[in-house]
């Protein structure tokens, strides 16, 4: 998909209400944890946020995922968007967003170009309320990795999740013999699952719905 048209659709997209919970729900590993679409969350409940950030490259429209280094943590070596808790200093959600993409990848809160937020989601595991935030630059950043907090980066084109061949399922097994059946996205061939792959579906119903 061309950078321009996905930027066109993401625009339209958003003057709709938000997909939400049922764009979520598609992607989201079952049995569904339903605390993620509880009004009532936990009272000591952290606030983050992520950017989703559109470029061009080759005329293609790009975002970029980062992975998790391995680490004592729920989320060791899992695939995300730049992104983490806000702090004192973060007056919202989009500073947290820009802020953290500056510190995870080396994107300039001044390349970023604003579209909006997008539907928030409790993550149970690590007791964040994330706010994704959609955002495009009109060139290729110069991606710098925190190594403490980024192990590589991967460009990845729109288009991929729109191919058959790079949607699967698959059960996951935990050591407390808990299982999960599991739709994700393989990027670069990376597993990209659970609050990554739901905030993903909700960005492709918003592509949809900017075609109406």
């Amino acid at each position: 998909m061309d950078f321009g048209s996905v930027l066109n659709l993401l625009e339209k997209g958003m003057e709709h209400p938000l997909p939400g919970k049922e764009a979520q729900l598609f992607m989201s590993p079952n049995p569904v944890d339903m605390r993620r679409f509880d009004t009532k969350l936990p009272d000591n409940h952290r606030r983050g946020a992520v950017l989703i950030l559109l470029y061009p490259n080759e005329k293609k429209a790009f975002f970029p995922l980062i992975k998790r280094p391995d680490y004592e943590g729920v989320h060791s070596g899992q695939i995300a968007f730049p992104g983490g808790k806000m702090e004192k200093e973060d007056g919202d959600e989009i500073e947290t967003a820009l802020r953290e993409a500056w510190e995870e990848v080396g994107v300039h809160p001044e390349q970023v170009n604003l579209i909006g937020r997008m539907s928030t989601l409790f993550i149970p595991a690590s007791n964040f309320l994330v706010t994704p935030v959609l955002g495009y630059s009109e060139a290729i950043p110069d991606f710098v990795p925190e190594e403490r907090e980024v192990s590589k980066i991967i460009q990845t084109a729109v288009s991929t999740l729109y191919e058959p061949s790079f949607r699967k399922q698959k059960i996951l097994e935990f050591s407390d013999n808990f299982r999960l059946d599991t739709p994700y996205f393989e990027v670069d061939k990376e597993m990209v699952w659970g609050a990554t792959a739901m905030i993903l579906s909700e960005l492709l119903q918003i592509l949809e719905n900017g075609k109406r």
